[in-house]
């Protein structure tokens, strides 16, 4: 059963501010960071991004999802992200095997409104 099953495979990446960062001093970068990743984003390399809170509410991180050939790629990729550049955060890789899911996207031409469920 399992052999038919897509397998398509993305890198993500946990990353997490630094030790001795504050979150003032990272704000200061993020104008950069937002930048490289619609820069990503566009050239087709970023799948998904974006902040990860923990069960009290509180930012504990973020998850950035590329489309990479292999960790070393994904490494480059996320080396070259001005938070990590500039020592801001740091991050860990893994590979993410997609087999099982889906999602429904809705596009409104008239107000150009989008959905994702």
């Amino acid at each position: 059963m399992a052999d038919h099953l897509p397998g398509k495979e993305f890198y993500i990446v946990d990353t997490r501010l630094k030790d001795g960062v504050s979150p003032d001093e990272m704000m200061t970068v993020l104008p950069d960071h937002l930048a490289y990743q619609i820069e990503i984003e566009k050239n087709g390399t970023l799948f998904a991004a974006g902040p990860v809170d923990g069960e009290d509410g509180n930012r504990v991180g973020g998850m950035i999802v590329y489309r990479a050939n292999n960790f070393e790629d994904a490494r480059r990729i996320a080396d070259a992200d001005p938070m990590h550049a500039k020592g801001m955060r740091t991050y860990t890789i893994n590979k993410w095997t997609v087999n099982e899911g889906g999602f429904t996207l809705s596009f409104t031409y008239s107000d150009r409104s989008s959905e994702i469920t």
